[in-house]
């Protein structure tokens, strides 16, 4: 069942606000439009679907923190927040009705076939853009379901290979400091305590790599490497705006300063028409 989160001034907020511009009306003599007229003025709020896995499942906890974070920022932001379970509302109808998908911890492979061929097609036509984490990235065979060729080309044709388990802090290094997901960061950040993941080979010849992580500043060490590991990156092969982000896995993340900027500045990137 889909959860909305919605904010919109009562009829009495209205009142007041009419009285305000009315005394503002007498005395500078700048007529005040009718309500109705105003409301029609107004640009319609943003909808952004929130997509997260059913249940209890180890990424539960990041994507309640999201979520929460979410409901936080839309009051600011000024959207509005529609928040799934599993892929089933999901149609072009349903696509075409928001501005912004954001798949928090949904991996690619449990789509239905029809929410699978419409969100690739707003893909293709650039009618809603993307943010992914985490999750997002699990390609490969699952849980008896065969990989996604779609999601399999739209990450970068790669294949997932292993992960770090016990979690690890890393230095991540922007490599291209002009995309706006970066607004307001430095040239390198940390991200602390994830869990990391590694692939079959590095996405990079298919995607245009934003940030890599540097496997030799992981703390405490690990083995587990890839080599050039690009850890935020979009594909300009899709008309729509998209970004994935490999980690976020720990709820604190919403606590780190560094990593709410980055969804911030995603929301708004990806978002824009």
């Amino acid at each position: 069942m889909a959860h909305h989160t919605s904010f919109r001034f009562n009829r009495v907020t209205q009142a007041t606000c009419l009285v305000a511009l009315t005394l503002v009306a007498l005395v500078t003599g700048v007529p005040v439009p009718h309500p109705a007229t105003a409301a029609a003025t107004q640009p319609a709020a943003r909808r952004v679907i929130a997509l997260a896995e059913p249940g209890q499942t180890i990424h539960q906890p990041f994507a309640d923190a999201a979520l929460r974070w979410l409901r936080e920022t839309a009051t600011t932001e000024g959207f509005v927040v529609d928040y799934i379970r599993t892929t089933d509302p999901i149609d072009e109808a349903y696509l075409a009705a928001h501005d912004l998908f954001i798949q928090v911890n949904y991996p690619p492979y449990r789509w239905t076939p029809v929410a699978e061929a419409a969100f690739k097609k707003a893909m293709e036509q650039g009618t809603i853009g993307w943010v992914g984490f985490h999750h997002a990235s699990l390609l490969g065979k699952f849980d008896g379901f065969e990989m996604s060729p779609f999601f399999h080309q739209f990450m970068g044709s790669i294949v997932f290979k292993s992960y770090i388990p016990d979690f690890a802090t890393g230095v991540v290094h922007v490599e291209d400091a002009a995309h706006p997901v970066f607004s307001g960061l430095s040239s390198t950040f940390t991200i602390e305590n994830d869990e990391w993941y590694t692939y079959d080979r590095s996405p990079r010849p298919d995607v245009r790599v934003l940030a890599t992580v540097d496997e030799q500043s992981y703390d405490p060490p690990r083995t587990v490497k890839m080599g050039d590991h690009p850890v935020i990156w979009s594909n300009p092969h899709y008309k729509a705006r998209n970004v994935y982000f490999q980690f976020g896995h720990k709820k604190e993340l919403l606590d780190s300063p560094t990593f709410t900027r980055l969804f911030l500045n995603a929301i708004r990137w990806a978002g824009a028409r």
